[in-house]
């Protein structure tokens, strides 16, 4: 339960750092399941001869190794399709470890506590594997990998969802500390700024101020909570290790996830119990069927924003 102080900082200030709130068991459970996907994706890279062999190579290991390669990890491991053109076989990845992450009781007790007990699993979701800097490409260009753009999560859903009411979940699976990449935010709740497409969807320059900005570390298992309007970015990870977080949202069932043609599922629910979703392969039959819908479909973009706006100028 979250305290009464910490909802007014919440509603006040737009964030909170809770630690321990994934239990050690689900942190297991996710790190195994990514593990396992890793070695199959590593072997079929293997079997290309496009990386060497992984015998002695732990999970980070194999990551450093598979990104210098030119092997993309990032989409067969993210948690959702992308945000470009996607195709009958766009790889992703649902697993049961992950649904319990994203359904865990403490999890949704905390968002409970800020947006009421019927919770929808927002489809706005993604994993964060992100390198030293020092290992980046010249030519690496994504936000999921490397630091990201101050931006307002309810710009990066469509104008629809503006009124939802949301809550975006940040989760150290490692720890993240200023030196790795950590988030920051410019505290309180501000209204929306324009944003201009740059790397990712990005605050135009001249509507923030950044020096207001103060960093949000947080320990393994722990999470940052904040409000769609909060002003956020990541930092450079400078430290010599990955970073691991997922960021997830959830908003009030039956209102506009902004982002329709992607699956969303009710996480839990007072007054409908049933409803709520229990069976991960169900999770995943969601995104499989929004992939063969989508995927012979003119293309959706997710963001609304233009580089002719006159804030972009």
């Amino acid at each position: 339960m979250l305290s009464d102080t910490q909802i007014r900082q919440f509603e006040t200030e737009g964030y909170l750092v809770i630690e321990d709130v994934l239990p050690r068991p689900v942190l297991d459970a996710v790190r195994h399941e990514y593990a396992e996907l890793l070695d199959r994706l590593y072997a079929g890279w293997q079997a290309e001869g496009r990386v060497p062999p992984g015998e002695g190579l732990d999970f980070w290991q194999k990551l450093l190794v598979s990104y210098r390669a030119g092997c993309d990890w990032f989409q067969p491991m993210d948690i959702s399709l992308p945000g470009g053109e996607i195709s009958a076989d766009t790889p992703f990845h649902f697993g049961p470890a992950v649904f319990d992450m994203i359904t865990a009781p403490r999890l949704l007790d905390l968002v409970e506590d800020l947006i009421g007990p019927e919770i929808t699993s927002n489809p706005i979701q993604h994993v964060r594997l992100k390198p030293p800097a020092e290992t980046l490409r010249g030519d690496e260009a994504r936000a999921h990998v490397m630091a990201t753009d101050w931006h307002q999560d309810r710009a990066v859903a469509h104008e629809e969802g503006d009124a939802t009411t949301m809550v975006t979940v940040w989760l150290a699976i490692s720890d993240a500390t200023e030196e790795n990449g950590c988030l920051q935010v410019v505290p309180g709740i501000p209204r929306m700024y324009p944003h201009c497409p740059r790397r990712q969807t990005a605050i135009a320059d001249g509507y923030l101020d950044e020096s207001r900005a103060i960093a949000l570390p947080v320990r393994t298992g722990g999470a940052v909570l904040f409000h769609p309007l909060t002003p956020h970015s990541s930092l450079d990870n400078c430290s010599g290790d990955f970073r691991w977080s997922f960021d997830i949202r959830y908003n009030v069932t039956g209102q506009p996830t902004g982002r329709a043609h992607f699956p969303a599922f009710t996480a839990r629910s007072h007054a409908a119990p049933a409803t709520a979703l229990r069976d991960w392969r169900a999770w995943r039959g969601l995104w499989e069927e929004a992939r063969a819908r989508l995927a012979p479909a003119p293309h959706i973009p997710i963001h609304r924003w233009q580089h002719d706006a006159p804030a972009c100028a």
